[in-house]
């Protein structure tokens, strides 16, 4: 008789563990595989992390009345997939209030970020002291008091990076401080507009995404995009500032409008200054090593293949590398 795994995290799920519990019920698609035959493609997410599932011709699941964005009881079993964990659903229904007394907890299946939020509101606020010009400095601290709570409150992005409760907190902080050593490095940037950048550069998300935990496209993310809703927001912000610069103003719009770095990645325009240029690289390099720390969270494998990088990535040297002698030990003889 298989043993059934009650309620055990997501995150804990290994290679032949046959699982129950409850999730939020991320996406769910109807696919054909490539002999015709209906299956459905599904997400299913909890506050530890979420696993691609898949519901076969034959199951009698494939025709359960479960919704995406929603709460759902399940069962299924744990398969490797091209290197990858996914869930083979045998049984899918919504929850219920009696689920309550089984275990059921809607806090404990929206992802979130692991850092604590008060703190990373407190290093953000930090970051951004160090902006001299009293007018961007004005600037920084009416927009975090206007959108503080939605950045707190919403994930960075659907799917590939900080696309958890929290996200776009975690994200916007981690680069302000990135940003910061960037300019100790290199002082020739101004660092006032690309702390300013950082703080408006995915602000739009708060439009493009709902909240958490449905975190699905709204209509104006789809017609109009976080690119240019952010643009949108720091005329707002700007426009309440009586004699804002028209040129600081417009350098400022560059920044946000080019930090996706090319056109192809949806950038209306390419980094043409300096600081755009550092910000587009800052960006990218902070959700990059994101995505890789979450599939070193998610999986105990050394050699995972990154949906977003597009190619595997080894994230084993960690653990295995040798502990090197300090420069007051000696190296030998």
């Amino acid at each position: 008789m298989t043993q059934v795994a009650h309620n055990k995290p997501i995150a804990e799920w290994q290679e032949g563990d046959y699982v129950q519990g409850f999730a939020f019920l991320a996406k769910k698609d109807r696919r054909q595989d490539r002999n015709g035959k209906d299956y459905l493609d599904l997400q299913l997410a909890d506050s530890t992390s979420s696993i691609a599932g898949k519901v076969w011709g034959g199951s009698a699941a494939l025709d359960g009345e479960f919704e995406a964005h929603s709460f759902v009881a399940f069962r299924g079993a744990v398969r490797s997939y091209r290197d990858q964990l996914q869930l083979n659903v045998d049984h899918c229904r919504p929850v219920t209030d009696e689920d309550r007394k089984y275990g059921f907890d809607e806090s404990q299946l929206i992802p979130s970020t692991r850092e604590d939020v008060d703190d990373l509101e407190r290093r953000l606020k930090a970051a951004l002291r160090r902006i001299q010009r009293p007018l961007l400095r004005r600037l920084a601290d009416e927009t975090l008091a206007k959108h503080g709570e939605d950045l707190r409150k919403h994930p960075a992005a659907k799917m590939m990076h900080h696309a958890y409760l929290g996200g776009l907190l975690e994200h916007t902080t981690s680069m302000a401080e990135l940003a910061n050593l960037v300019c100790d490095h290199y002082r020739d940037l101004d660092r006032d507009l690309i702390l300013v950048g950082v703080l408006f550069h995915d602000l739009g998300k708060i439009l493009e995404l709902g909240a958490m935990p449905a975190n699905d496209y709204t209509l104006e993310g789809r017609l109009v995009g976080h690119v240019v809703i952010g643009r949108d927001l720091l005329l707002t912000q700007c426009a309440a500032i009586e004699g804002f610069p028209a040129d600081l103003r417009l350098h400022l719009e560059h920044l946000v409008l080019s930090h996706q770095g090319k056109k192809e990645f949806s950038a209306p325009v390419e980094p043409m200054t300096p600081e755009a240029l550092a910000l587009h690289f800052i960006d990218d390099l902070d959700s990059k090593l994101n995505q890789l720390w979450n599939a070193r969270h998610n999986s105990d494998e050394p050699l995972q293949f990154i949906k977003g990088l597009g190619r595997y990535v080894y994230l084993g040297a960690q653990e295995e590398a040798e502990v090197a002698p300090s420069s007051d030990e000696p190296a030998g003889d």
